[in-house]
């Protein structure tokens, strides 16, 4: 990592298949379900284009300052272990960062990685003076992950 660029990473192992755990990544329609994002906005505006779920699905949002408006969209995909999103912010600032979740098996659990990782824009030195970039979406990680293992956990029993 150099000065330039930002990486955010998070994990957390989940009591499930890599694939069912997978299933829930590569269909942005089931983020609603475990995003930490949701919720922030009760008149979040999504629409969804592309793929109906794996490479080329696509997911826009338009919310309150606290959700912004941007897009997603899912770039590679290895069924059952990775995928991989490309994250276009356009508001309250623009940012395009790349996204990864790699699904690795350990024994009768999985452990999901989830990193993001982008350019250190000026605005983002500026603001990681005050609030470090691992600080200020670490957070919303741990949350996002946590709600994905209750989501899949509570679907293998």
């Amino acid at each position: 990592m150099s000065q330039n660029e930002f990486v955010v990473e998070r994990s957390l192992s989940m009591r499930a298949a890599p694939q069912s755990i997978y299933d829930e990544i590569q269909d942005l329609h089931r983020w609603v379900k475990w995003s930490p994002w949701e919720g922030m906005d009760p008149s979040l505006h999504r629409t969804y284009g592309g793929s109906p779920h794996g490479v080329g699905s696509i997911y826009s949002w338009s919310g309150n300052r606290k959700v912004g408006s941007g897009s997603m969209e899912i770039v590679s995909a290895k069924p059952g272990s990775e995928v991989g999103i490309t994250l276009r912010f356009l508001k309250p600032f623009k940012a395009t960062n790349q996204t990864l979740f790699v699904l690795a098996p350990e024994g009768d659990t999985t452990r999901v990685v989830w990193t993001m990782r982008g350019p250190m824009t000026f605005i983002s030195k500026i603001m990681g003076i005050f609030m470090p970039m691992d600080k200020f979406i670490g957070r919303d990680f741990d949350k996002g992950l946590l709600q994905l293992k209750t989501l899949v956990e509570a679907n293998t029993l």
